[in-house]
């Protein structure tokens, strides 16, 4: 993980990451044929934009809360093999991306929160982990439900 030598710099480079996981989601709702899924990924991308309000506003004095909440990690995505995002993606695919993709967004949060001195700033970054736990939570569960046991 790089150094930064501010908070502003944690800030932008978070801000800077929400906005790529929200055009990742964009861009893999492009790749999906199924209109349902469509739906659930661009879903996604508008949360992925509510993380980047969120920390604009931290950026302009607001804070979040702390969360204490545990999530429940169902670890599929640490035994499933990595796929690339391309046209006509099954499901299983899709989640298996989605997966990797919010499991990283976990690590780079917890990894950030690590990093830094300010305590408000780590709580507000904890919390934003958790919530990318908790979406990765979310595919695990979708996952398990609709692929492995149709297996």
């Amino acid at each position: 993980m790089q150094k930064f030598s501010s908070v502003d710099e944690v800030l932008e480079f978070a801000i800077a990451e929400e906005q790529k996981a929200h055009d990742f989601y964009v861009d893999l709702a492009g790749k999906v044929e199924k209109p349902w899924m469509k739906k659930a990924l661009l879903d996604f991308a508008k949360e992925e934009l509510g993380h980047k309000e969120k920390l604009l506003g931290v950026r302009q004095g607001k804070h979040l809360l702390p969360v204490q909440q545990k999530i429940l990690d169902l670890r599929l995505s640490d035994y499933l093999v990595e796929t690339e995002p391309h046209a006509g993606m099954s499901y299983q695919e899709a989640l298996v991306v989605a997966m990797k993709k919010e499991k990283a967004a976990w690590k780079m949060y917890s990894d950030l929160a690590a990093t830094t001195d300010d305590a408000r700033l780590a709580a507000t970054l904890r919390a934003l982990a958790i919530e990318e736990a908790n979406h990765k939570l979310r595919f695990e569960t979708e996952y398990d439900e609709f692929v492995l046991r149709e297996a």
